[in-house]
Formats: structure tokens, C-alpha cells, sequence
């Protein structure tokens, strides 16, 4: 049965990773999945993300708050249209580093820009469709930063610690206003236990879709 599993998180909360590691527990439980990313998930998607993240320093002209914003819901369109869907459709999980709610706590808490209109256009991107369950790992913003600076940086992740400190604001809240669909994970954790905790979380949903796990 299909299950929409979204993983979402500051810079260096470590989404990937646990991403990751959910994998390989549903590769080893024969489960038929797609794990998937945005953006980038695409070949679209692939350039869509290098004019999205390339840096100041690159001498490439600035992104207004508003193209940056529409960048990613048409990367977002095209992902769901070609991957997403096509998936769920067939019954597989899909399981997707960031999704609808990275677009509120970047571009609307983040960025500033107007909360009800970019869910607007969220809604507009995907149809409506929402992820049945998604782990929001909770890092501080010096903590997530720390860890993300040992690899390259993009623009994104090059931001200041107050534009970063508002979109962990806004995961926050989301994750508040949607306590059924929105999981908190403490991701300062060691990473052990983050997996195991995003597991606990993940594998009654499984079981309840009728899959059998070892």
C-alpha cells in the first residue's frame, strides 16, 4: 500500500542521513520504495537546484526572495508529476528529503514572505497532495550550522543566523499546527538514536498499510 513519507529540517539536521538509513531498513524489509529529494529529484530538478544554491561568489546575478520562491515550486511540480505520484500510485512509499513544508519555513518564515500565500501556491503545485506522515528533525540553528559547515556551502546554507533562526521558527509552528501529520525528532541526539526514534515513527504506519517487517 502507498505511504507518503516526508523528512524535513534546518541545515545539518541531518535529513540525508537519516533518510538513508530509513532506506536501507525498507530495502531490507523488501519494501518497494522511491527515495527521492527537492530539490533535484529530477533531471529538471538537477538544474533547477545548481541556479537555486549556486553562491554570491559565483559573479551570477541575485535571486529576488519571490523567483527563488517559484524556482522551487517548479521544481516541486515537476517532482510530483513525474516521481512522486507515479509512485504512490503503484503502491510504493516514497520517502522525500523536504517537501511543502521547507517552501513555509524558508520562503515564508525565512524569506518573509506572505505564510498564506505561499501555501496557496504549495497547494497549487501539488495538487493537494500532503505527505501521510513527515519527521521534522529538531537541531538548534548553531548546532545544525556547525555540523553544516564542515561540508561546501551553497547560498542557502551561507545565510544568517537570524534567517536560519526563523525557519527553524517555522517548522516549529507547523509542527505545532499539525501534530498529527508532523513528528518531532530531537536531531541533536546521537544519530543512532535519531534512526531508531524516526523508525519507531515510520514503522506502524508500514505495519497499518499491511506490509510485513522483520
Amino acid at each position: 500500500m502507498a505511504l507518503f513519507i516526508s523528512i524535513e529540517g534546518g541545515e545539518g539536521s541531518g535529513k540525508s542521513t537519516v533518510g538513508e538509513h530509513l532506506a536501507q531498513r525498507m530495502r531490507d524489509n523488501q519494501i518497494d520504495f522511491v527515495h527521492t529529494f527537492e530539490p533535484g529529484g529530477t533531471e529538471l530538478g538537477a538544474e533547477l537546484r545548481r541556479l537555486l544554491f549556486q553562491t554570491r561568489e559565483a559573479g551570477r546575478e541575485p535571486v529576488s526572495p519571490w523567483s527563488e520562491t517559484f524556482l522551487f515550486l517548479a521544481d516541486r511540480t515537476h517532482h510530483v508529476e513525474t516521481i512522486i505520484r507515479p509512485a504512490l500510485a503503484r503502491g510504493a512509499v516514497v520517502l522525500c528529503d523536504r517537501y511543502i513544508d521547507s517552501t513555509i519555513a524558508y520562503q515564508a518564515y525565512g524569506r518573509r514572505l506572505d505564510l498564506e500565500k505561499i501555501r496557496r501556491l504549495n497547494q497549487d503545485a501539488t495538487d493537494g497532495l500532503l505527505p501521510n506522515l513527515t519527521l521534522f528533525l529538531d537541531v538548534g540553528v548553531e548546532d545544525g550550522l556547525r555540523r553544516a559547515h564542515s561540508e561546501a556551502q551553497d547560498r542557502i546554507g551561507l545565510e544568517t543566523i537570524d534567517f536560519h533562526s526563523r525557519v527553524l521558527e517555522g517548522y516549529k509552528r507547523q509542527a505545532m499546527a499539525e501534530p498529527q501529520r508532523i513528528k518531532t525528532i530531537d536531531a541533536a541526539q546521537p544519530i543512532e538514536t535519531v534512526v531508531n526514534e524516526a523508525w519507531s515513527l515510520v514503522e506502524p504506519r508500514l505495519i497499518s498499510q499491511g506490509h510485513s517487517l522483520r
